[in-house]
């Protein structure tokens, strides 16, 4: 859908300034661009680092188009004073700001959420950092695997596969942070409908890789625990199986649980194991975990196809998966039914497959991924004269005092 058709999506007719790059940020403000809000994403002349990775053609890199599709964009320098007067100017006129820069870098600029909503009494400004605009840790530095080793997730993580700690290939804390902000800012709009009134707001990565945690409570516990119970669930000890055609299965549920043991013996007929000493009770089953998982891989070695292996653990309430490469699943036909991928024009003659958006809506049929992904500066003119009224020549003088720029292929910088 295009953001200038009908009011088919929920955030039809908000107005979104996405002052961010990378991944938490831009994660955010694509979750608005796919609810149907038109985003204006202000580039600095140097560009985001995400459009200089690969893969990549015609000039966009598929990092760049995943996050940012869909969104307008405007190349502003903001460290001159006409850039910062400009992006004020700009305030007046959008209902939300994302930025994701180091706490004090906007207010040094001079376009901080006190400055940007003196012009703009219902802006709701977002900012969303490693630790937080307040407290002693506001200046340290943070990516994303810093944040994840802070919060334990890489100690959790390599606890969980004997001790051998290392960073996973995924940025959590940034698609994670990016999701909180975009709830955060829903929220705010709609407190603006009660209130008329905007606000800021200040979400941390540290604070949401916490707040994500569904085990933090157990880690935050001091009190002694029931050795026959399992702790938090424990879905690091989930098993994955090989079964007899090579492909690899996991089946949900711990195996020493209490009620969960008794599927797995069901699943796999084997009412033995009720009376083997080594099983008796969870704490048993604990300490001899390695048999029991040895008896079940045993068990999915003799399933010839995962049809049957799924089928074998539904019918006593055992949920199975198969264990898929990524991007595996696109090509299945859930996906093309569920059109969890999509195709997006690459700006030549072809298109770059990403994600679709998780959520459907029945009164917004056109929710998704939607429009193009655009060059650095790509719409400088166009946006500021539906905004701000700019004639041609104002924004010529704007491109010649390098306030403004842009990087398309075929035209002048």
């Amino acid at each position: 859908m295009s953001h200038d058709g009908e009011m088919t999506s929920p955030l039809h007719g908000v107005r979104v300034l996405d002052l961010t790059r990378v991944l938490s940020g831009p994660h955010c403000t694509r979750m608005l661009t796919d609810m149907g809000a038109d985003v204006i994403k202000i580039e600095p002349p140097a560009g985001d680092l995400t459009r200089f990775s690969s893969p990549r053609r015609n000039g966009l890199a598929s990092y760049f188009v995943q996050q940012n599709t869909g969104k307008r964009n405007v190349s502003i320098d903001l460290a001159s004073d006409a850039g910062r007067d400009l992006l004020l100017e700009l305030c007046e006129h959008v209902d939300v700001l994302v930025e994701n820069y180091r706490p004090g870098v906007m207010d040094r600029l001079g376009v901080g959420s006190a400055a940007a909503r003196a012009r703009n009494a219902r802006l709701v400004y977002a900012s969303l950092s490693g630790y937080g605009q307040t407290g002693p840790w506001v200046h340290r530095r943070a990516y994303a695997p810093v944040v994840e080793a802070e919060t334990g997730i890489i100690a959790s993580q390599g606890n969980a596969r004997g001790g051998t700690y290392a960073k996973d290939p995924h940025s959590h804390a940034d698609v994670y942070t990016g999701i909180e902000a975009a709830a955060a800012i829903l929220a705010a709009l709609y407190q603006r409908e009660q209130t008329g009134r905007g606000q800021s707001l200040d979400i941390s990565m540290a604070e949401t890789m916490m707040y994500v945690n569904e085990h933090m409570h157990d880690a935050l516990w001091t009190d002694d625990v029931d050795p026959n119970s399992i702790r938090s669930f424990r879905p690091g000890d989930y098993l994955v199986v090989q079964i007899a055609n090579g492909e690899s299965y996991i089946v949900s549920g711990h195996p020493a649980e209490r009620g969960t043991f008794e599927l797995f013996v069901a699943a796999m007929d084997r009412p033995d194991l009720f009376d083997d000493e080594r099983f008796i009770d969870v704490a048993s089953r604990v300490a001899n975990y390695d048999a029991l998982c040895g008896i079940i891989s045993a068990f999915a070695a003799t399933i010839a196809d995962g049809g049957r292996f799924e089928e074998r653990f539904a019918e006593v309430g055992l949920a199975t998966g198969r264990v898929r490469q990524p991007g595996e699943l696109a090509d299945t036909e859930w996906a093309t039914e569920r059109r969890a991928v999509v195709a997006v024009d690459d700006r030549t003659d072809g298109t770059i497959r990403v994600p679709n958006v998780p959520w459907r809506f029945s009164d917004a049929p056109d929710v998704g991924v939607s429009g193009v992904p655009r060059y650095r500066g790509e719409d400088n003119r166009r946006v500021l004269q539906e905004l701000l009224g700019y004639a041609d020549d104002r924004v010529d003088a704007l491109v010649a005092d390098g306030v403004l720029s842009s990087r398309v292929p075929g035209a002048p910088t």
